[in-house]
């Protein structure tokens, strides 16, 4: 893999922008989607980025550009990490849309660590804001021009009317605004029933299990943002990027030099299992993994050569019985387990490593039966946290000790378990102290998704660690 962070790259102007919101559930997702829809079909090279931890909205925005989206979280990654993260994955791109979450400026316990407004101010870019308009008018202006006075430190740019009524209502609404925020509206986007994704447990319907088409999300993105002004949005947030750093993006990644030995790492990845932040997927590159997919709901086998295993989140309880009936793949998972192959599990992927999975109507289903655990989705219990871990004797991931930060949020809850909390200390962002996940042989599992980037010493553990149970290198 090519690693495109530049050391003194040339600045040049582009447009880039975050996608704010006058609050959650304004339609930042959805206009989100239009606009990078509107952008790839100019023929634009569009990265998308998204704030804070979410995997479902970069899936959308990976659909539409082609390309990953990047989480930038600051609890997780610190902010140099965000600015890192921005600068080496927005160098070769035309333009950079980054969708926020929650308020503009809503942050961490009511204050304004890590929202869109901090964010925006860290890497130096302006907002375009989505303000819901369903029925207002000349209220409109009191929110804009309060949004736009709050902090002067923060450029608002442009703004989108969403779930507009009509072209009349729109009309309403831009006479009643003074001049000056008349001139921020880059147009509006009607409500519409076909732009809708609907919501369930932890979230929105992920890209991969929605019953719309890819083709008819497009068709109705592309109509919906007829009334956008394209052109002026653009021109309103073109701002000074470093760009590519000619050669040094040619770099070859850590780990893969000539005569340095790789492994396999099978990576789960189909509608069950499909949260990943696209860093670590990276950093187990560049750390000398060769990143092979497969399907836990229907492959049969492991891919040919698997050294080990990474079985990220998602929806399994969706999903049980197709799990439960591919008990070739499950037996394979448990025996290469027993003989040392490293598993590293997150959230749906300790849950199905576990004896069984009973989803929310109370079926039960048995699962793989490599960690002596049961679990019960649990529609009154959330647990959502940001965390820091500590881990509590050597594992794949490293030596005891080993730190790194990330966070849950998940509704199910461990039943029963012939196995003590064994791999993490934990302390969460409100300060919370207990012990998580579960170490057996050279598994380690928990509910808590891990971000690498702070840490990438972790990806060559597993490296390490791969390498030993192939024999690739003697064990140490």
């Amino acid at each position: 893999m090519k690693n495109t962070a530049s050391t003194d790259p040339a600045p040049r102007s582009r447009p880039a922008f975050v996608v704010a919101a006058t609050h959650s559930s304004a339609g930042k997702t959805t206009v989100t989607a239009i606009l990078l829809r509107l952008l790839r079909e100019r023929g634009l090279r569009v990265q998308a980025f998204k704030i804070g931890p979410d995997f479902i909205d970069p899936g959308y925005h990976r659909e539409i550009t082609g390309r990953p989206s990047i989480n930038l979280d600051l609890w997780m990654t610190g902010a140099e990490g965000v600015r890192r993260s921005f600068d080496r994955w927005s160098a070769e791109a035309d333009v950079c849309v980054i969708e926020a979450m929650g308020g503009l400026y809503d942050g961490e316990n009511g204050t304004e660590k890590g929202s869109a407004a901090h964010i925006a101010k860290l890497l130096g870019l302006p907002v375009v804001v989505v303000m819901d308009v369903w029925g207002m008018t000349r209220t409109s202006g009191a929110v804009l021009g309060g949004l736009l006075a709050f902090d002067p430190e923060v450029r608002i740019a442009a703004c989108v009317l969403n779930r507009v009524g009509s072209r009349t209502h729109a009309e309403m609404v831009l006479s009643a605004l003074p001049g000056h925020l008349r001139e921020l509206v880059a147009g509006w986007v009607e409500r519409s029933e076909h732009l809708r994704v609907d919501e369930r447990h932890l979230g929105l319907t992920t890209v991969e299990e929605n019953p719309t088409g890819a083709a008819e999300r497009a068709r109705a993105q592309v109509a919906s943002g007829r009334s956008v002004d394209v052109d002026g949005l653009l021109a309103a947030t073109r701002t000074a990027l470093p760009g590519p750093a000619g050669t040094s993006a040619d770099r070859p990644a850590r780990g893969t030099g000539p005569g340095m030995p790789r492994a396999r790492l099978a990576v789960a990845r189909d509608a069950a299992f499909c949260f990943y932040y696209e860093e670590n997927l990276h950093a187990l590159e560049d750390a000398g993994f060769t990143l092979v997919p497969f399907r836990p709901t229907v492959d049969p086998r492991l891919p040919d050569d698997t050294d080990a295993v990474y079985l990220g989140g998602g929806y399994p309880e969706s999903f049980t019985a197709e799990l439960a009936g591919n008990r070739s793949l499950a037996n394979e998972l448990r025996a290469r387990a027993g003989h040392g192959m490293p598993v590293y599990a997150e959230c749906g992927g300790m849950m199905y490593l576990a004896r069984s999975l009973t989803d929310f109507d109370g079926q039960r289903a048995p699962m793989t039966g490599i960690l002596p655990i049961d679990v019960v989705m649990d529609r009154q219990y959330l647990s959502i946290h940001y965390v820091e871990v500590r881990t509590q004797a050597p594992s794949p991931l490293g030596e005891a000790g080993q730190r790194a930060r990330g966070q849950e949020f998940h509704q199910s809850r461990i039943t029963t378990a012939e196995i003590e909390p064994n791999l993490y200390e934990v302390t969460t962002s409100t300060g919370e102290r207990r012990r998580a996940g579960f170490l057996l042989d050279n598994v380690a599992a928990s509910y808590i998704h891990l971000h690498f980037s702070l840490h990438p010493e972790i990806p060559r553990h597993f490296l390490s660690a791969a390498l030993r149970y192939s024999k690739k290198v003697p064990a140490v």
